[in-house]
């Protein structure tokens, strides 16, 4: 089997390129979204006397609770009238309620830093409409996260929102490679079934 694989390795591999290009001239066919990048510093304000690792361990447990919270209906609802935001809120409130909430969880996510107490916001938009989004969601976060863990919790943005150099979704590459392993596995599997059928083996 491996022998008649061999002997068609060319065959395979434009097959393979071929899928690859199709799959990344598809990708093409989405909206272009950019993400923006922004962290926070999560303190746990314990006056109890407990040590740093066992403060920095609450502030990720906190973290945790956060980034769940941040893709919730009430805190998406205080992105959407935080004062300073500028953004395009009319691809969110043309949806139903569902596909609503289903689109924000996409486009705003948080993820913890373990050891740092360091919260990652990560947001998808347009190009023009990715950073006044993930400014609004971190401002809203820092100024409104502790309603949702306790007063004794301090949130300070430590880096500001930076806006990717390039498309982050669709992920053309990642859509192009996968094409091509999904055209090298199909047109293996062809070789194989077309030769065993012509020569009985």
């Amino acid at each position: 089997m491996f022998e008649m694989l061999f002997r068609h390795a060319k065959l395979i591999f434009v097959w393979g390129v071929l899928v690859a290009i199709l799959s990344a001239a598809v990708s093409l066919l989405f909206p272009w979204q950019y993400s923006a990048e922004s962290q926070v510093l999560i303190i746990s304000r314990d006056r109890s006397g407990v040590d740093p690792y066992t403060q920095s361990k609450a502030a990720e447990r906190i973290g945790e609770n956060l980034a769940q919270v941040m893709q919730t209906d009430d805190f998406m609802q205080k992105v959407m009238t935080n004062p300073s935001a500028s953004f395009d809120k009319t691809r969110w409130e043309n949806l139903t309620e569902r596909k609503q909430k289903k689109q924000w969880q996409k486009d705003v996510t948080g993820q913890m830093l373990y050891g740092t107490s360091l919260m990652k916001i990560t947001v998808y938009s347009t190009k023009n409409d990715v950073l006044p989004l993930a400014s609004a969601v971190t401002e809203t976060l820092t100024a409104h996260g502790w309603e949702y863990v306790g007063g004794d919790v301090a949130i300070k943005t430590v880096n500001q929102p930076i806006v990717s150099q390039w498309i982050t979704k669709p992920n053309i590459l990642l859509n192009g490679l996968l094409g091509f392993l999904a055209g090298i596995v199909l047109s293996s599997a062809w070789v194989i079934k077309y030769k065993r059928h012509l020569f009985g083996f």
